[in-house]
């Protein structure tokens, strides 16, 4: 390469840099015009506290979050309490929503950030917030994920190469101008069960246990002297004995039980609620819990409950009790009595409900008489047969008899 030709390639490399340069800058300088709203509040000065109503809408699934007596409710739940901690987490976050990055697009575009309404997956969810008089204060539409590719190579390949979501495009009412903020709100979905208010019973003291099958010869019952004693069967039939291994884990089956979701507005039978299997319980502090347990269907039990419980109202001296240790003692028991008293009126209000509770829940209880003995231990068998002899000098049964030869006498000649 002469002279002449380095030159030449010097000044185009240098007309093409300041040409990069400049659409690089007026790029900037465009995007930086569409992004004023960078840092705002996406949905300017939302009154999470006037709120009377959430609904949540995706295609032709819709859900509705009610706030009645003061109390988050889920309408497609018959009104069963809703999780007032994944609303008010929600609420608070869509309050402080700013924007990441924001951009004017045409009606054609909406579709490739799922923004555009219609039918299908590639839809936007719809939030609306309404206030007391069931008004929409804002609608905000949760379109595309918004994914952040990691730098380094995924050991997944292709399947790793999205990345994870970071946020996602979204769209406040009918405006022209789409955002992204930096929730990417997975689980605000049109699902009822999503939202229930999971808190349930919880049977603790356990101190007999009883299933009451329409098949009466797998109905049960133990009973336990103590907290710590061992299971006992109640009504022991000949040859019958209990595994221990097997009801070792009973005491806390039903201590911290969840449910999936609920049935609501089912008739009975359409459970198998109408031929039930009884569970009950009864605990050393005196509660009894009754559940009405139906068909499994689809991994799931349907279930009722009912609770009733004897409370003592006044404590009983001990025998030699000091003057000086009634005052705590009479505390202690009031505290304790009210701790039960609430645990009761809270219990009670699952009644009227029926829920849906899987089957790992209950399948520890859900057993029939015969899975909680102990196995039989067949005697050992034998070949032999009455009246027979080993035959064989070297086995070691009982050896044949010998009879000694009569030799004769002289006398006998």
């Amino acid at each position: 390469m002469n002279r002449k030709q380095l030159i030449i390639l010097l000044v185009l490399a240098i007309v093409g840099g300041g040409a990069g340069l400049m659409i690089r800058h007026n790029s900037q300088s465009a995007w930086q015009g569409t992004d004023k709203n960078i840092g705002q509040k996406l949905l300017g000065d939302l009154p999470i506290n006037d709120l009377t109503r959430l609904v949540i809408k995706q295609g032709a699934n819709e859900l509705n979050l009610a706030r009645k007596e003061n109390l988050w409710r889920v309408r497609e739940r018959g009104d069963y309490p809703a999780n007032f901690q994944l609303i008010s987490d929600f609420l608070i976050k869509a309050k402080d929503l700013k924007v990441s990055q924001s951009e004017k697009v045409g009606k054609s575009q909406l579709a490739k950030l799922a923004l555009a309404p219609g039918e299908g997956t590639n839809i936007p969810t719809v939030v609306e917030f309404k206030d007391q008089a069931d008004k929409t204060v804002r609608s905000l539409l949760l379109g595309k994920k918004h994914m952040k590719k990691s730098e380094r190579p995924s050991p997944m390949g292709e399947m790793g190469d999205e990345g994870w979501p970071d946020g996602r495009w979204v769209k406040v009412g009918d405006s022209d101008t789409v955002a992204v903020i930096a929730e990417a709100f997975l689980s605000i979905e049109p699902k009822p069960d999503q939202w229930l208010n999971k808190d349930f019973f919880h049977v603790e003291k356990v101190r007999s246990l009883a299933v009451l099958s329409q098949n009466s010869t797998n109905s049960w019952k133990l009973t336990r002297e103590t907290e710590s004693g061992e299971w006992k069967l109640a009504d022991p039939k000949a040859g019958e004995q209990l595994d221990s291994a097997k009801t070792s884990s009973l005491a806390s089956a039903l201590a911290s039980p969840t449910f999936a979701d609920l049935a609501v507005g089912a008739k009975p039978e359409n459970f198998g609620l109408d031929k039930p299997t009884t569970i009950t319980l009864e605990t050393f502090d005196n509660f009894t819990y009754t559940l009405k347990v139906g068909q499994k269907t689809n991994d799931n039990y349907p279930l009722t409950l009912a609770v009733a419980a004897q409370l003592p109202k006044e404590r009983t001296p001990g025998k030699d009790e000091k003057a000086e240790d009634k005052t705590k003692l009479d505390k202690e028991f009031k505290d304790s009595q009210k701790k039960l008293e609430d645990k009761l009126a809270q219990e009670k209000a699952y009644e009227p409900w029926t829920f849906l509770i899987s089957t790992w829940t209950l399948d520890a209880v859900m057993k029939d008489r015969s899975q909680l003995m102990a196995e039989k231990k067949e005697a050992p068998k034998t070949d032999e047969k009455p009246g027979s002899t080993t035959g064989s000098s070297g086995d070691s049964g009982t050896p044949p008899t010998i009879i000694p030869a009569v030799v004769p006498t002289p006398a006998d000649k």
